[in-house]
């Protein structure tokens, strides 16, 4: 183990806390989850599942305290459907929760993969029971996408990560309607060379709004001759204008340490897709898939996190 990292996430010690065990009927795996606490402070994850097909949908999970004691919906919460919606002909992935106060929904965005490759995917629901689907909002090869939760300069806007043939960068587009996109704009490159971040990097949980900007959690994806390996990195941007990267940390700070993070379907992950706050605005949840195999939890505090960009950015 590195004890040389920073430590700004400590791991959860019972991790994982949920894995294909848990869940009331036969999966392969349970990763890379949505998070959001609901208005009864329940936390809820919506969990990226996979079947034994090889294709993902997406089931809710529910704990009074966001980490033990999780109630699984008894059936998948929301399933492709690809007789709608052909981009979703193998599988539904990776969801990130944003609560949208002007609508009073959930915002959920989500990858939809089909023989194109795979596409961002929109979602409303008020109670992850029914949910209003707008199908693909950004074609293939887009993902790792999330909803600011309110408007910028009267308009919606969107991070994503579109692909390119040699490279992988986080942008921002804007709408009027949440179904059309465009002012597509890169807010932070992958670096080159032999950077942990270099070549392609991609958005983790949604921004978290903080008095000093939108600070962003994104994962880089370092390439060797073993494979790859996703580690998280930290940047902020201009609350106001979030195409404004104000700073961006120049080291990782998280990366796979614990045997459940270092071995399983895909080894070498920590790929979070949901945060949740705690009442006190510092205290944050970061619930990350582990391995493409099982789902932990690690817990940070905002004032650190951006304290320590503040020293490395």
């Amino acid at each position: 183990m590195n004890h040389r990292s920073p430590q700004l996430f400590q791991r959860y010690r019972h991790n994982p806390i949920l894995t294909a065990a848990n869940w009331p009927y036969q999966v392969n795996s349970v990763f890379n989850p949505g998070a959001a606490i609901l208005q009864d402070g329940t936390t809820l994850l919506l969990c990226r599942v996979e079947d034994r097909r090889g294709h993902s949908h997406l089931c809710a999970a529910r704990s009074k305290n966001g980490v033990d004691g999780w109630e699984v919906d008894a059936r998948p919460t929301l399933m492709a459907d690809p007789e709608h919606y052909p981009e979703e002909l193998w599988g539904i992935e990776d969801p990130r929760i944003t609560f949208v106060p002007e609508l009073d929904q959930y915002a959920i965005v989500y990858t939809a993969y089909a023989s194109g490759g795979p596409g961002v995917a929109l979602a409303l629901t008020k109670d992850f029971h029914s949910f209003e689907r707008f199908g693909v909002i950004m074609q293939p090869e887009d993902k790792d996408a999330a909803l600011l939760p309110h408007r910028i300069n009267g308009l919606w806007a969107l991070i994503h990560r579109p692909v390119s043939p040699n490279n992988a960068h986080i942008w921002i587009s804007y709408s009027s309607d949440l179904r059309n996109w465009g002012t597509h704009k890169k807010i932070l490159e992958a670096r080159l060379g032999g950077w942990w971040d270099a070549n392609k990097i991609g958005l983790s949980p949604p921004p978290i709004e903080t008095s000093e900007g939108w600070l962003v959690i994104y994962h880089g994806v370092k390439q060797n001759a073993a494979g790859s390996i996703y580690r998280l990195g930290l940047a902020l941007f201009d609350l106001n204008d979030p195409e404004c990267c104000l700073k961006r940390g120049k080291e990782w700070v998280f990366a796979p340490e614990e045997p459940y993070e270092e071995r399983g379907d895909v080894d070498h992950v920590v790929f979070p897709c949901g945060v949740t706050l705690a009442p006190d605005g510092d205290t944050l949840n970061l619930y990350y898939g582990a391995a493409d195999t099982s789902i932990a939890m690690a817990t940070g505090s905002v004032r650190m996190l951006l304290q320590w960009l503040n020293e490395n950015g």
